[in-house]
């Protein structure tokens, strides 16, 4: 078994922190290999930003590709770049807060969550990204959803008062992702 996982947004909707986080869980529990590629723009905020997640059974070659099995999209650019990528069958994941390009591709499935607008009904943007873990962990079952806030709990270790918030989201996405499934 090997995953492919584009996930692209622009620099501050924590594309990166999300790709390291599903990584991490992966490598804490699982006997898979794993990779994390950040790709940055010439901006930090603002700016494009991509990482690719590979999960493997075996030895990964390379961290990256042009055969995505799913694809998480935060805005219209990363949509229109990254669609090709995305193999028959994959899975295109959408903030559908902010992504209003049409989906023209009839081969994939389309998974899509309101991420940005549920994170300002939590009182804060910073957790879009937590909560499209949560959907993606839910879609995918990749890797067991209580390694995955295991995971954040134990990042977020120094911070204890984001734990609640970050919770609250990551269970958010997880219940939708399921209900995608």
């Amino acid at each position: 078994m090997e995953r492919n996982l584009m996930v692209a947004g622009f620099g501050g909707q924590g594309v990166m922190t999300l790709g390291k986080f599903l990584a991490e869980a992966t490598c804490r529990s699982t006997d898979k290999n794993v990779t994390f590629f950040p790709s940055y723009g010439a901006e930090q905020r603002g700016g494009t930003a991509n990482c690719y997640v590979v999960i493997s059974d075996d030895d990964i070659g390379a961290p990256l590709g042009d055969r995505m099995d799913d694809l998480i999209v935060m805005n219209d650019p990363s949509l229109n770049k990254f669609l090709y990528k995305l193999v028959p069958g994959g899975t295109l994941f959408i903030n559908s807060s902010i992504v209003k390009s049409d989906i023209t591709r009839s081969d994939i499935k389309v998974v899509k969550a309101p991420v940005t607008e549920l994170a300002l009904e939590l009182g804060s943007a910073k957790v879009l990204n937590i909560i499209m873990l949560g959907v993606y962990i839910g879609v995918t079952q990749v890797v067991p959803a209580h390694v995955v806030w295991s995971t954040i709990e134990h990042k977020l270790g120094k911070k204890p008062a984001l734990l609640p918030l970050n919770r609250q989201a990551y269970e958010m996405g997880l219940k939708l992702g399921e209900e995608q499934r």
